[in-house]
């Protein structure tokens, strides 16, 4: 085999040869700067974009770097001009700057002076921009610094936010490293402390870790740096009651001085964890809960699983840009292509450590990935092929004949700890019937949720059916297979996170197992590929196997 791994071509596309002996370097070398968009069995590729070029840029990636290694994997020349549009693109960012000028306040300021004039007089900024103080810089009202950005990312000229922060109201937080995690030792492992780090060197912005690897812990870090009263925004309440055990069991702060703000409670303290869905609910057509942004002097605001932003509360971000701002979650990929939103909104991603690196340093499981496609019986074909198009979907995702090949997938992990996870709540009830288990959905009381979990959790419950509500942030180190049976179509980010749920290390090393049972020659099929495009970045492999293998005699039960 001669050459590199890569091929550059012209279109902004790259190449890359999966068996390649430097595939692996070269996808690390990539992966701050280019997008994988599919991935069969031996050449993936990526693509270049102007997002993620900045994304790089704002990160500390300069363009000699990006296309020293384009060139250095390239196994042929890489086209002259791509090179250029390269440099030209991240040369984009930081031209405008957002700045604090101790007489005139917030202002926008140009290291070159045309692009300055010529986004002044675009229509998309009208309104947000003030008087001209000289002809490199224009004064702009502090309300507008989120949504300047915004707009100024969509006109192709990113600005570098350089206003700084607000300190916000102090209050003492600090780690506990001594001893306070059940009385045992511990300490922030190397990536945790270069994550909070990178995001405390850069003001806000995004740390991208895998499920399971501790990014609650990173969230702690900046909270004791901030030292400051802190607003934590997260998907459930059962998810804010981790981060609530979490950090009275690894930080110095009590229980008395961490809020609950959900459906169940309003409670506003030094430090308060609020869920998505309170502060996103309506009454009469108002968004009824939003105060809490502005309830206190808040130092810091995290984000957690902050590819799943709500629309709203990305609007009421726009306004908080003089706040540090640290965004969690294990993929930024958005299905809504909101990206940019949450890059101008939020920061750019400031650290980002691949699932196979936390992988190898043994911090998350490995996990083997296999997609089961099932036949459907004449009827069922039938059935689909004269459904409506939107109906498919969830007629092949839901077709009855799944139910054997999971209840056998179940039975081959006889001593294991089994999520059967779906997204069509009668296809959920089926299951949970057909395999004697509970179910936990979005109607599950909170109470019951935490009865079943801690059952799971202490091995009396060894199979336990979740609808979406298992996508986000539960803590079931103990499972160590997820079957999957349907889902939110073609959503990549859902991929990650089921995955994410049986990564936890194992006590004693053993691998996790993560099933996909898919309908053969239907939509099921081609969503199943593309959900799986994050993962394939990340290293994971799929084998595909029939629904026979899994069902026939002959198969040997795993350990």
């Amino acid at each position: 085999m001669s050459g590199g791994p890569l091929i550059v071509q012209s279109d902004k596309t790259l190449l890359l040869e999966v068996d390649h002996p430097d595939a692996q370097a070269c996808r690390m070398a990539i992966a701050p700067f280019a997008e994988l968009e599919r991935s069969p069995e031996h050449v993936h590729t990526y693509r270049l974009t102007p997002l993620g070029l900045w994304n790089a840029r704002a990160a500390g990636h300069d363009a000699e770097g990006v296309v020293d290694s384009l060139i250095k994997y390239s196994r042929y020349p890489v086209p002259h001009a791509l090179l250029v549009d390269v440099a030209e693109t991240m040369d984009r960012y930081g031209r405008l700057q957002l700045a604090n000028d101790p007489v005139h306040g917030l202002v926008l300021r140009g290291l070159d002076r045309v692009v300055l004039i010529e986004v002044a007089k675009s229509k998309k900024l009208a309104g947000m921009l003030g008087a001209k103080i000289d002809d490199d810089t224009i004064a702009v009202h502090p309300s507008e610094r989120g949504r300047l950005k915004q707009a100024l990312l969509k006109l192709g000229w990113p600005a570098e936010d350089l206003a700084g922060y607000v300190d916000g109201e102090a209050h003492p937080i600090e780690l506990a490293e001594s001893g306070s995690d059940g009385g045992k030792p511990w300490t922030l492992r190397s990536y945790q402390r270069e994550a909070g780090e990178a995001f405390w060197a850069g003001g806000s912005g995004v740390v991208v870790l895998p499920c399971g690897a501790g990014k609650t812990l990173v969230g702690a870090a900046a909270m004791a740096e901030a030292k400051a009263t802190t607003l934590i925004l997260v998907t459930n309440t059962v998810a804010g009651r981790q981060w609530k055990r979490e950090l009275i069991a690894r930080t110095s702060l009590t229980e008395e001085e961490i809020g609950e703000y959900s459906g169940e409670r309003k409670e506003i303290r030094p430090v308060t964890i609020a869920t998505y869905q309170v502060l996103t609910s309506r009454r009469g057509g108002a968004f009824t809960h939003l105060d809490l942004f502005g309830a206190r002097d808040w130092g810091l605001v995290v984000y957690d699983e902050v590819h799943l932003l709500p629309a709203p509360i990305f609007r009421f971000t726009a306004d908080l840009q003089a706040r540090r701002r640290l965004g969690l979650t294990a993929t930024l990929v958005r299905e809504d292509g909101r990206e940019g939103d949450v890059f101008s909104l939020i920061g750019p991603k400031r650290y980002d450590a691949p699932w196979k690196d936390i992988e190898q340093q043994g911090w998350i499981a490995p996990a083997e990935c296999t997609e089961v496609r099932v036949t459907l019986t004449d009827a069922e074909r039938l059935a689909y092929a004269t459904a409506e198009a939107e109906e498919r979907y969830r007629m092949a995702a839901t077709a009855r004949t799944k139910l054997p090949v999971v209840r056998a997938l179940v039975e081959r992990h006889p001593s294991e700890q089994v999520l059967v996870i779906g997204g069509f709540l009668d296809q959920l009830h089926q299951l949970g019937e057909y395999l004697d288990a509970p179910i936990v959905q979005g109607s599950t009381t909170n109470k019951e949720r935490e009865r079943l979990f801690d059952a799971f959790r202490s091995g009396s419950l060894r199979t336990l059916v979740i609808s979406k509500v298992g996508n986000f942030s539960i803590d079931l180190p103990e499972a160590a297979v997820a079957i999957q049976v349907s889902g939110t179509f073609g959503s990549r980010q859902e991929e990650a996170q089921r995955l994410g749920r049986v990564l936890r290390p194992k006590a004693d090393g053993r691998q996790a197992h993560f099933y996909t049972v898919v309908s053969r020659d239907t939509i099921d099929t081609e969503y199943a590929a593309h959900r799986q495009r994050f993962l394939a970045e990340q290293g994971y492999a799929y084998t595909i196997v029939d629904a026979d293998d899994v069902l026939g005699p002959s198969l040997p039960t795993a350990d």
